[in-house]
């Protein structure tokens, strides 16, 4: 053995653990390779390519076939990428378009022959939590910062300090679909861009007063569309990366649009074929942006979207969950009696411990999401305890939730609502990551740990022997002590009775079955 071979021999190594994060965007789709070792993320590989699916959603949400055909297209390169990746270590996020997209299942579930990674659909807030975290992890800051993401089909702003995110929001509007709008035909006209600016001030006249009142003192800007913007208003000054982008060069390169009168005629060095072609749009956006801001300067950074779920994957490596804050927050916010949603989540997940590989729930989140569901199964009691199973249902179903896709929201949401009475099959939703036999398996046991808890009484639930098969869920409790709790008995037939409607079989032991129930 050479000295070079035999170099690293007692070299201690540490623990590397290889990721990959997907972004899915309306203009370009970004894959980032990373090992994260030590708490540090390191890239490895990047690919990126234009593939505009937004240009291919019409005026009814429905993205074209050839938009598909050109995103399936780049999946099967990305898939090279990925061959080898275990499950856990890839993430596939989409952003604005298969948000609005109605027919976005039929691209996902052709994607599903191209990669074996699930596609997440993050809204808007989520993809702006995502890209601060990117930027946050890659940029020091004294104070607070705003963040502002151009995408291809909306704009993401985000303050925030730190590492902590303090203001979130994504508007409709984006480099692809404001070029497509105001720019059909290529022509750089000053009332294209009046009108173009025009319509991205009354989009953030939904957001301008707060985000001026939070205030900042840094304004940072990520993504394609708006390093070239920087770039461009860079090119007659020296060492110009150093200085911030003002609202007089955005205006100034306007001019120098306007005087090439098409998008053709758009000769920088700097400017890709591809962005040239959507760069109007952004133009008029960040124009916008200045405008009702009220920005004094923005410096670019590389970090966006992707490099935010990389860190965001470190961190639940180390177990820091940002999930865990959401739900606390709710938590205090709908005044959730912590000490009853702590009971039924013990009892919930002493359950699913139990069925869990019966029941082939392993993995996939499943153990995750019924613990954050009985958790939050309360909080709509603030609205009234009266139908509170549709109350929380529409919190969890609408409120911003970082940290959860809007899949893991729907699924959340859909086990809350039949937390208790009635199960209407006929209402739950088809879900793309979650079958539909485990959905209907999760119900169940949120519904029996929710109702061992009615008492609301610590210690209350005794040692209880559980034995599973496919479809039948056998509990036994300790000798006589149904026979002091006719209700409860009572409850738990009742209960046999609803769990048909989810094709399971509940049978509870000393036998209740001699009781008659009264099913609502």
């Amino acid at each position: 053995m050479t000295q070079h071979e035999s170099v690293f021999n007692d070299v201690e190594t540490r623990e590397v653990n290889k990721v990959a994060a997907l972004d899915i965007g309306s203009n370009s789709f970004h894959l980032v390779v990373a090992r994260i070792v030590a708490g540090s993320v390191q890239i490895l590989h990047r690919v990126k390519q234009k593939v505009r699916l937004a240009e291919g959603l019409n005026d009814d949400n429905i993205l074209s076939d050839e938009a598909m055909e050109r995103g399936l297209a780049m999946l099967k390169v990305v898939a090279e990428s990925l061959k080898g990746f275990e499950p856990d270590s890839v993430r596939i996020v989409a952003t604005h378009t298969l948000r609005r997209a109605r027919n976005a299942r039929d691209f996902i579930s052709a994607a599903k022959d191209i990669l074996p990674y699930p596609i997440e659909v993050i809204s808007g807030v989520e993809e702006a939590r995502l890209i601060y975290s990117g930027v946050a992890h890659t940029n020091h800051s004294d104070g607070q910062q705003l963040v502002i993401d151009i995408g291809g089909g909306s704009t993401e702003f985000v303050i925030g300090e730190g590492f902590t995110p303090l203001l979130c929001r994504s508007l409709q509007m984006g480099c692809v679909s404001y070029t497509k709008r105001f720019f059909p035909d290529g022509e750089l006209k000053p009332k294209a861009f009046e009108r173009a600016i025009t319509a991205a001030q009354q989009e953030l006249e939904l957001i301008d007063n707060k985000y001026r009142r939070l205030g900042w003192v840094q304004c940072i800007g990520t993504s394609g569309t708006i390093r070239s913007l920087f770039t461009l208003c860079q090119q007659d000054r020296p060492n110009g990366h150093d200085i911030p982008v003002t609202l007089k060069s955005l205006r100034n390169l306007m001019k120098q649009f306007i005087s090439a009168g098409h998008i053709d005629k758009l000769s920088y060095p700097d400017l890709s074929e591809d962005r040239r072609v959507v760069i109007a749009g952004g133009l008029a956006i960040l124009i916008a942006v200045f405008r009702a801001l009220e920005i004094e300067g923005l410096v670019y950074s590389p970090a966006a979207l992707r490099e935010g779920v990389l860190y965001q994957m470190e961190d639940e490596l180390h177990h820091a969950d940002i999930r865990g804050r959401t739900a606390s927050s709710l938590a205090t916010r709908y005044d959730v009696d912590t000490t009853q949603a702590t009971m039924v989540l013990n009892t919930t997940l002493s359950l699913f411990n139990d069925v869990e590989k019966a029941w082939k729930l392993k993995g996939r989140d499943f153990k995750s999401m019924l613990g954050w569901a009985a958790l939050l199964h309360e909080v709509g009691m603030q609205i009234n305890s009266r139908g509170i199973q549709k109350h929380s249902a529409y919190i969890l179903g609408n409120v911003d939730m970082p940290g959860f896709t809007q899949e893991q929201q729907l699924l959340l949401a859909t086990l809350v609502r039949f937390h208790r009475k009635k199960i209407r099959t006929n209402e739950l939703p088809t879900f793309n990551l979650f079958d539909e036999q485990s959905v209907k398996h999760l119900i169940a046991l949120l519904r029996l740990g929710v109702l061992l808890n009615i008492k609301r009484q610590e210690g209350f639930v005794p040692d209880l022997a559980v034995n599973v098969e496919k479809n039948e869920l056998t509990v036994t409790f300790p000798e006589g002590w149904l026979d002091e709790k006719p209700i409860i008995s009572a409850d738990l037939l009742r209960e046999s009775h609803y769990w048909k409607a989810l094709n399971l079989k509940l049978t509870v032991v000393p036998d209740i079955s001699q009781l008659h129930p009264t099913v609502e």
